[in-house]
């Protein structure tokens, strides 16, 4: 799938396939606006927004952490907030990371791909678990919940 979707609901969803190296299907854009939606819930966001996600792989990834953190080297997930009343931001995931990763953790494709949306989802709305030991805590333990309510816990 290529293009963009745009899944409408309480919250806009804008989905951008930039990546082939692994398959974008209907079902996978489902899971992400519901990643979306359980984190915004979770957090008792009730303002209706957007939030644009971008699939990529490791080489698209790794221009842009190299271009706006200054860091040479792919990651798993960017997040991009806006300044904007109705927009809460950007989230950038390299399918080939998230891919990589699912197998190194020994869990599904799925449930890594909605957890790196539910940890960028919760730096678009101001956490940051590099600030402190106590910061990282909270964010990782806000992320373990809302996978578990999205029946995605930790195997």
């Amino acid at each position: 799938m290529t293009g963009t979707i745009i899944i409408h609901g309480q919250n806009t969803i804008f989905i951008k396939n930039d990546q082939d190296k692994l398959p974008v299907d209907m079902p996978l854009c489902r899971l992400m606006h519901r990643a979306v939606d359980a984190a915004l819930r979770y957090e008792h966001h009730t303002e209706r927004t957007e939030v644009s996600i971008t699939f990529t792989d490791d080489e698209g990834i790794h221009l842009l952490n190299r271009q706006y953190r200054h860091v040479d080297r792919p990651t798993d997930v960017l997040s991009f907030p806006m300044d904007e009343p109705d927009v809460l931001g950007d989230i950038v995931i390299s399918l080939e990371r998230a891919a990589a990763q699912a197998e190194e953790y020994g869990h599904s494709f799925q449930r890594e791909t909605a957890f790196l949306c539910v940890h960028s989802m919760l730096h678009l709305m101001g956490y940051d678990h590099e600030i402190s030991p106590e910061d990282e805590t909270d964010m990782f333990t806000r992320q373990e919940q809302i996978l578990t309510e999205m029946g995605l816990p930790r195997t």
